[in-house]
């Protein structure tokens, strides 16, 4: 991803980048953040930049002629009422000439006509063809005007029909979800950990492994002079510990408070903070105290101290349990991503490009959300590289549209449907999420196609679930 200046020049690259690009593909993960919310406070019209193409292997086209009698009809019908209606000055209502009607609402007559004579004729030449549109359908050509036959060719996509023949036989290894005695101790460890208390020490001695350095640092990348200083006041390092860099370690290994120092770091290619991959920074060190950090006892107390535990054995049940939903959570969803992974590829066929756009615009709108959470203006998301992100997104968006509509061909030979009580859990759900009443979110999203778009990813959710559960141990 880059913006109109610079990536680098971005003040939030890094998070942008994680953001936009690690979408979960598999259906069930956070499923109740529907795409119907509003985004309030974000202009993210940018989003929706991709034009009219379509997939030539799900287009059809469609031509559709109507007499002249039946569009002069429709005409006079219209103007008729705009007659009614109209009030323009100079004329009483209900009077003013029909020529005067045509002329001052011309468009809008126009529209009327177009909307009362194509919709039923469209939908009926449509199931003649035995397909189902998806998308909005493209205009072509129209010729249409006042006691001449209209004339109208569109073409649209569809998804083509294809053979999931043998779906049932397509596995792939379903992972134990048990919990091991050592995640179980890394959970324990981890907590403990959360609660460590951070001692100075009194006694006068040197840094030695284990201690925390309490240290004042200036850097330079050596190479680069115009490189921004490295700095940072009052920092606890590890000495010799796991997320500490050696060169670090072996620089305050035996230093005392009040000494000053030199260490020559040299990062490697894959470190974790981008600007000092590969780079070699001269720091200059001053170390301020020695301290140390002190786990408190796996006990009872300690219990108590997390929360409403009554003892240690109930803090522990209630880690096992977390442990396990969310094992099981990671579990389920990386193995189903594998079993969607596996059947788009037994089953390959084109897809209707208007369905990626519009998963694209779905992947790129969360992006958005979770950059604003994060700090990022509405100014800074304005001079993203758009067309790049678009671009990044594509082969995502391809696997995603693919798995959808083969759960939805699932879904339709295993007889799947959504009941109205599930679909009153996910609205109250959703409800919670976007904090307004339960029957304006029904309002809303009967108006807009969300209730039709949550009822879908329900369905291909407890199909996804289905072909889950039948996997071989």
């Amino acid at each position: 991803m880059s913006t109109t200046d610079t990536l680098e020049k971005n003040p939030l690259p890094e998070a942008a980048e994680a953001a936009l690009s690690t979408e979960s593909s598999h259906e069930g993960h956070d499923h109740h953040e529907h795409d119907h919310h509003d985004h309030e406070g974000h202009d993210h019209d940018h989003v929706h930049q991709h034009g009219p193409v379509l997939n030539p292997e799900c287009t059809r086209e469609l031509v559709i002629d109507v007499p002249a009698d039946e569009v002069a009809k429709s005409y006079g019908k219209v103007v008729g009422n705009y007659r009614k209606y109209a009030k323009i000055p100079g004329f009483r209502a209900g009077k003013v000439p029909e020529s005067v009607i045509k002329r001052r609402f011309a468009t809008e007559i126009r529209k009327d006509v177009i909307d009362g004579l194509l919709p039923q004729r469209f939908n009926k030449a449509v199931a003649e063809l035995g397909v189902k549109p998806v998308g909005q359908p493209q205009v072509t050509e129209l010729t249409v005007e006042d006691g001449a036959p209209l004339h109208v060719k569109a073409v649209f996509e569809y998804v083509p029909a294809f053979s999931i023949e043998g779906y049932k036989d397509v596995t792939v290894p379903k992972p134990p979800v048990d919990i091991t005695d050592e995640e179980f101790k890394a959970e324990l460890a981890q907590l403990r950990e959360s609660r460590a208390t951070v001692e100075p020490v009194e006694e006068d001695r040197p840094l030695v492994d284990g201690d925390w350095a309490q240290i004042t640092y200036k850097g330079q990348v050596e190479g680069d002079e115009t490189a921004a200083p490295i700095s940072g006041e009052d920092t606890l390092v590890e000495i010799g510990g796991k997320d500490t860099v050696e060169a670090f370690s072996a620089a305050l290994r035996g230093a005392k408070p009040g000494q000053e120092l030199k260490a020559e770091v040299i990062y490697p290619a894959d470190y974790s903070e981008a600007r000092l991959a590969g780079k070699t920074v001269a720091y200059e060190v001053e170390v301020k105290a020695i301290k140390k950090r002190t786990l408190p006892e796996l006990d009872d107390d300690f219990a108590k101290e997390l929360g409403a535990y009554e003892s240690l054995a109930d803090l522990e049940e209630r880690v096992r349990e977390h442990l396990a939903s969310r094992k099981r959570r990671s579990v389920e969803g990386e193995t189903k991503d594998r079993l969607f992974a596996a059947l788009t590829q037994k089953y390959p066929f084109p897809i209707p490009e208007s369905m990626v756009q519009e998963q694209i615009d779905a992947r790129l709108e969360r992006g958005l959300r979770a950059l604003a959470a994060q700090g990022m203006d509405t100014e800074q998301m304005r001079k993203l590289d758009f067309q790049r992100l678009r671009a990044a997104q594509r082969d995502s968006a391809s696997a995603e549209v693919k798995t959808f509509i083969l759960l939805d061909r699932i879904a339709q030979e295993e007889n799947i449907t959504v009941s109205d009580e599930e679909m009153d859990h996910e609205l109250q759900l959703a409800a919670l999420q976007s904090r307004e009443p339960v029957d304006a979110l029904k309002v809303r999203l009967t108006e807009d196609g969300g209730l039709a778009r949550i009822r879908e990813q329900l369905r291909r959710e407890k199909t996804a679930s289905v072909l889950y559960e039948r996997l071989p141990a």
